[in-house]
């Protein structure tokens, strides 16, 4: 059956923003009848803390959040990817780039370049073997890059509407050996099978990317729903330091997991503030077409400040 999934990474507790998109992505998935997946995207191990996993799953389960087994983390499917990227450099559809940030910078930083900022300018795309050997005796590890014709993918969003953007050669490799974002999220979608990826909007620029890996790699995309932003009472994103966003916060104000829910649920328009109502009550009221598309901002006499 198809599914649904919310897939956070544990560096840290999980703020209301958080946990208001994952009651969304949760109330997508049940709303059809399909599974939901946990899954805890871990590849960055300088920033991954153990503790968070179990926190993680514990506030979802306090908000009244059920997911279907097994728990995935992308650390335990590391061969998966690198077979992935192995076979994509066999296949000439991904090459290794030597270049170092700075110099991507000021290639696009060029008077009357071709590149714009942030586009990466292709300086390794036809490097010849001889070239590429040079780069690798003077010590400079490889990233990988697809190989793309900065294709302008569009797509419609479910929540955001039509959207489109360009894609470059993008990196699936660090020169870590990290394997990128941008990879193994459609590597692990495609295999869990989610229809519907709900996730925050603030990852609606790497679509058009993502769509285009699952080209290359002749793998259907899913369909995508990018949820507005909670944003702190500067209007910034939400971030730990503007209050009381976690659960453990709110608890310290007398608030309990049901009240959190019930003010997440209200700003879905699903239930009223302080209304008690349990994910299956939000369930049998949920309607996408009704769901805001502007960003929730919060204000300062919420966090407690």
């Amino acid at each position: 059956m198809p599914s649904g999934r919310f897939a956070p990474s544990p560096t840290g507790d999980l703020h209301l923003g958080n946990l208001r998109t994952a009651m969304i992505a949760w109330l997508f998935a049940r709303s059809d009848g399909a599974d939901f997946g946990l899954r805890f995207e871990d590849l960055d191990s300088a920033t991954v803390r153990p503790e968070f996993y179990e926190s993680q799953a514990g506030d979802l389960a306090a908000l009244g959040l059920d997911w279907d087994e097994p728990i995935i983390r992308q650390s335990d499917r590391l061969p998966v990817y690198h077979a992935v990227v192995d076979q994509l450099l066999a296949d000439d559809a991904a090459y290794p780039c030597y270049c170092s940030r700075r110099e991507i910078r000021e290639a696009t930083q060029a008077p009357n370049g071709p590149w714009s900022p942030g586009r990466y300018p292709q300086t390794c795309r036809n490097l010849t073997l001889a070239q590429r050997s040079e780069r690798e005796r003077a010590g400079r590890p490889p990233a990988f890059r697809l190989r793309t014709d900065e294709p302008t993918i569009t797509f419609d969003d479910l929540l955001a509407g039509p959207s489109e953007g360009v894609v470059d050669d993008l990196v699936i490799q660090r020169n870590d050996g990290t394997p990128a974002y941008n990879l193994v999220v459609v590597i692990d979608d495609v295999a869990s099978d989610i229809e519907v990826v709900v996730r925050a909007d603030d990852l609606l620029s790497s679509t058009p990317r993502q769509i285009e890996v699952a080209r290359v790699l002749g793998l259907p995309p899913p369909r995508y729903a990018h949820v507005p932003l909670v944003l702190a009472p500067s209007g910034d994103r939400l971030a730990k330091r503007d209050g009381a966003v976690t659960l453990a916060d709110r608890a310290l104000l007398g608030e309990t997991p049901a009240q959190v829910r019930s003010y997440l649920g209200s700003t879905l328009g699903l239930c009223n503030a302080g209304e008690p109502a349990d994910m299956h009550q939000l369930l049998e009221r949920f309607d996408p077409a009704r769901l805001p598309r502007e960003p929730l901002t919060l204000a300062a006499q919420q966090l407690g400040s």
